[in-house]
């Protein structure tokens, strides 16, 4: 059994993804692993972009199966590992980054562990967050970025530099990288493929996680470096963001809860109206074929 199952979906990542594969050693810091890459694309031409690297082997998922439904074949096709870690392609990660998510993961006895994000420039992304409420969803709203201070009930995104500081529970993290004990990969299951093609899966993933009685750890000496918009950016990408915001929620709670996590929704966007990304996210909101219309064809 090695010690680190890392699976990457790749979906026309050959400019990001060679610079992942080429961190993996060095991040791994002694630690035994290999990589599946799921491609997404079907790209050819993908395995030779990166130079066929030693460890890492290359899945050609058949179609697109969005981000849930690739990790989820990267999980089937994966060695017995000890860990598993899920990546975004379009990351590169610093030296002895896996290992010390180990090390958080193992630390308290947590189950996952996320690490420190940084931009290009290397300036924290505020990658943290805590679970979904209704008011939580109206402070990001009504104020966005301009009030980080604002009590934790309103808001969803840790925004404080010294929440970034130390290591500690947290509730989720953004997807881009995440490190599980795969005894709890196995215990809780495939990634929700059924509803989530791409965003808000790692919401419930995390939260499948904690429902159990496990903790996910911040792990803020493992770093890693994020592109973003490695899935592509537009006014569609922006609206599957959001409706699959209200399908997390829907899932997890009643009508009437619901009904108002949905109505802050609308008003997020209703005083935003200027945005394209805004208008596209009210039709989907509110049309079934504008929804079938989004990435995945979900309605």
């Amino acid at each position: 059994m090695i010690d680190l199952a890392i699976i990457v979906v790749a979906y026309q990542s050959a400019a990001d993804l060679p610079k992942l594969l080429a961190t993996l050693p060095a991040a791994a810091g002694g630690l035994t692993w290999q990589a599946i890459v799921v491609d997404n694309s079907s790209d050819p031409g993908l395995a030779a972009a990166c130079g066929s690297p030693d460890n890492v082997c290359f899945v050609d998922a058949g179609s697109n199966l969005g981000y849930s439904g690739g990790l989820n074949v990267g999980v089937r096709n994966a060695p017995d590992s000890h860990f598993t870690v899920f990546l975004n392609p379009d990351l590169s990660l610093g030296a002895n980054a896996l290992l010390r998510l180990v090390e958080g993961c193992s630390k308290r006895g947590a189950a996952a562990s996320v690490p420190l994000v940084l931009d290009d420039s290397g300036k924290p992304q505020p990658s943290l967050r805590r679970e979904p409420t209704t008011l939580r969803s109206l402070g990001e709203a009504l104020f966005g970025d301009h009030w980080p201070t604002r009590p934790p009930w309103l808001a969803e995104m840790v925004r404080l530099p010294a929440d970034y500081a130390s290591a500690r529970p947290v509730e989720w993290a953004t997807g881009a990288a995440l490190l599980v004990r795969t005894s709890v990969v196995e215990a809780i299951g495939p990634w929700d493929s059924e509803r989530f093609f791409l965003y808000s899966e790692e919401t419930d993933y995390a939260r499948r996680i904690r429902a159990r009685g496990y903790t996910i750890e911040f792990a803020p000496t493992a770093i890693v470096h994020h592109r973003g918009a490695g899935s592509g950016s537009g006014p569609a990408l922006d609206a599957l963001l959001a409706v699959n915001k209200v399908r997390y929620f829907q899932k997890w709670h009643g009508q009437p809860s619901s009904l108002l996590f949905f109505g802050v929704a609308v008003i997020h966007n209703a005083l935003r109206l200027r945005r394209p990304e805004s208008r596209a996210t009210l039709r989907a909101l509110f049309s079934a074929p504008a929804r079938a219309a989004l990435p995945g064809g979900i309605v």
